[in-house]
């Protein structure tokens, strides 16, 4: 669905970007090396109708529960309405796994591929992760590679990024035995 309108938004970590529709969020950009110019470059090549524009009331909620939650505010964000008419179905699953992990907490890709009945697939979870056009809203930072290691991150700054978000939420991982266990499944 094109979006009618974009902003870029200041957080803790840098510029970040809305693109909105009148009734959903189409995209979310979390911010890119380049700094606001390429945020914003990144914006208009990723939603090209869109204009850069003063976001309506709900949208600027939205940018502030962002930033509120990047300053370390819990927030799971689940009510934020997303237009996710042209993601593939397994991303869609994917992302309903990853929406639900709370603030604080982590899972790693082959728990997420275990919880969509799909054990063996935590490198399609990996792929699906990375093209998420949602992030933090669909908090693909709070998926980690086996052992709680970092694994990658497509967002600017790459794993720095990734570990920086965790830290925010105070989210503690590692190779801790269980550190899994008290997530809901």
């Amino acid at each position: 669905m094109d979006a009618t309108g974009f902003c870029l938004f200041e957080t803790p970590i840098g510029a970040c970007g809305l693109a909105w529709t009148e009734r959903s969020i189409v995209g979310v950009l979390l911010p890119d090396d380049r700094g606001p110019a390429g945020t914003r470059a990144r914006m208009q090549h990723s939603f090209p109708t869109a204009l850069l524009s003063e976001p309506p009331a709900w949208v600027a909620a939205i940018a502030a529960r962002i930033r509120q939650l990047l300053e370390g505010v819990r927030d799971d964000l689940s009510d934020v309405p997303l237009d996710m008419a042209e993601v593939p179905p397994f991303h869609r699953r994917v992302y309903e796994v990853a929406r639900a992990i709370p603030p604080g907490k982590v899972l790693t890709y082959g728990e997420v591929a275990a919880r969509l009945g799909e054990p063996g697939a935590a490198r399609a979870v990996g792929q699906a992760l990375g093209h998420n056009p949602f992030a933090p809203v669909i908090p693909c930072h709070r998926v980690l590679a086996a052992k709680g290691q970092g694994g990658g991150f497509s967002a600017g700054g790459g794993v720095a990024t990734k570990l920086r978000m965790l830290e925010i939420e105070r989210a503690q991982f590692g190779a801790a035995p269980g550190l899994f266990d008290d997530l809901p499944a």
